[in-house]
């Protein structure tokens, strides 16, 4: 199996929302960015650590294991609806082959639980240039919360 979709992680949202093993703070955690070739099998109900996927991760001139780190991260809600966003991401100068979809996580708990996996359709990949990951105008994920 492949990288079929974007999705949420199922066990860190569960995790965060009975409050028994992870306290999230969007306002001062590190959230990092970290790339995963088509033959990663995410799985969104089992899945909960970065280690999990760490293993199909891309690799390249220019791009470190682990990923990114996030900037100007924000999560705010209006009108029942969650949106988390950040600043574009981007590699410069780098050599990477076949990044298929984001993988979003959280770097400041220690068990780099998973937050979320956006999906770019297709194999991308920079030679000796710029990888940028322009996020959707609507956020990196939005949960719409109205009944």
């Amino acid at each position: 199996m492949a990288v079929t979709a974007s999705g949420m992680f199922l066990p860190t949202f569960v995790d965060i929302l009975d409050a028994t093993q992870l306290a999230v703070n969007t306002a001062s955690d590190t959230f990092k960015v970290g790339m995963i070739t088509n033959s990663a099998t995410p799985d969104f109900d089992t899945h909960d650590h970065w280690a999990d996927l760490s293993g199909q991760e891309v690799s390249g001139t220019g791009y470190t294991a682990g990923g990114a780190a996030l900037t100007s991260v924000t999560c705010a809600g209006s009108s029942g609806t969650i949106k988390f966003d950040a600043a574009d991401t981007s590699w410069t100068t780098s050599t990477i082959s076949n990044a298929r979809a984001a993988v979003v996580y959280d770097d400041t708990l220690g068990s780099d639980p998973l937050i979320c996996l956006v999906n770019f359709g297709a194999d991308y990949s920079s030679a000796n240039g710029t990888f940028t990951i322009t996020w959707n105008a609507s956020g990196i994920w939005t949960l719409d919360l109205t009944p």
